[in-house]
């Protein structure tokens, strides 16, 4: 199953719609958001749908790359630029010509090859580390962070005039605990996904499971909650996926941002059970007959539960 932006929250068709603009105009795009949020699956589905499909779409992670590597990564070397260099190598704009370079996690690049990357963006050339050949290349640009790089300007640690060649269009993905309507959705393509996988072909989610997952934040969002999920379509052993399936962690969570852990501000049942309610009928975008069908319940029950 081909990886897919899923969500139905305005945030998130909100960013769709922009990805769908800047995916056919050939601009620079910046991909914000914590880590875990999508931002390589944002990157991709651009690609997918630029005038570049065919051509080249390369990675790299500049934070999981030591910075004396990262240049030579990106620009290349010559042999015996330095040690170990026992021959020529392209880098990734070299064999990107013509196609895109997706730049993950750019607020850890050095002071350094931000300089070099900047007259890639302004020249579209560069030269190989050790060489004096310039060379000319047609790279689209996708970069993405979890770091708020005007913050990082104000620390010395990123260049403005390369956040600004960057920053042509912004696409900002929210953290999963800002956009908890979508959980529904993420799980039952999560589910049909690794159903496929692991050969249970009829698995499904008790009203209980999804319950336990729309009552935890998700601090590693949309991957977190991925891996949650595949653990349990492993370990389930029944038609249903059951809370017991689920890490304790999620069977049992913490308080949401900004509520107290104090006894007196600990949520009763029922307020849970009204708070995941209400979570579904927002999924459904406020159909009370298609919400008590996914609850599994009467609509005067669904009524009543919400005190109406």
């Amino acid at each position: 199953m081909k990886a897919q932006i899923i969500g139905n929250s305005d945030v998130i068709q909100d960013a769709l719609s922009l990805v769908s603009k800047v995916a056919v105009n050939d601009v620079t795009v910046l991909i914000t958001g914590e880590s875990g949020t999508g931002k390589e699956m944002v990157a991709e589905t651009i690609f997918r749908q630029s005038p570049r499909l065919g051509k080249s779409f390369l990675r790299i992670n500049c934070a999981a790359i030591p910075s004396e590597l990262l240049e030579s990564q990106m620009f290349g070397h010559e042999r015996g630029a330095f040690t170990g260099a026992i021959s020529r190598q392209e880098g990734c704009f070299e064999r990107a010509d013509k196609g895109t370079l997706f730049l993950d996690e750019i607020g850890d690049m050095s002071l350094m090859t931000q300089t070099k990357l900047l007259r890639v963006l302004q020249e579209q050339e560069f030269e190989r580390i050790g060489g004096n050949e310039t060379i000319r290349v047609d790279v689209r640009i996708i970069a993405a962070t979890n770091k708020n790089l005007l913050e990082e300007i104000k620390r010395g640690k990123f260049r403005e005039d390369l956040y600004y060649r960057l920053n042509v269009v912004e696409i900002h993905i929210p953290p999963l605990r800002e956009r908890m309507e979508d959980v529904p959705a993420l799980v039952e393509y999560f589910i049909a996904d690794f159903a496929k996988k692991y050969n249970k072909p009829d698995l499904k989610i008790s009203s209980a499971g999804m319950q336990s997952l729309m009552n935890f934040n998700w601090p590693g969002n949309v991957r977190e909650l991925r891996n949650v999920v595949e653990r349990a379509v492993v370990l389930s052993r029944s038609v249903q996926i059951e809370p017991e399936d689920f890490p304790e962690k999620i069977r049992q969570p913490g308080p949401m941002p900004g509520e107290s852990s104090d006894d007196e501000h600990i949520l009763t049942l029922s307020d849970m059970e009204r708070m995941y309610v209400r979570k579904v009928l927002e999924y459904t975008g406020g159909n009370k007959l298609k919400a008590a069908r996914l609850l599994n319940i009467d609509p005067k029950t669904l009524r009543a539960k919400l005190g109406q």
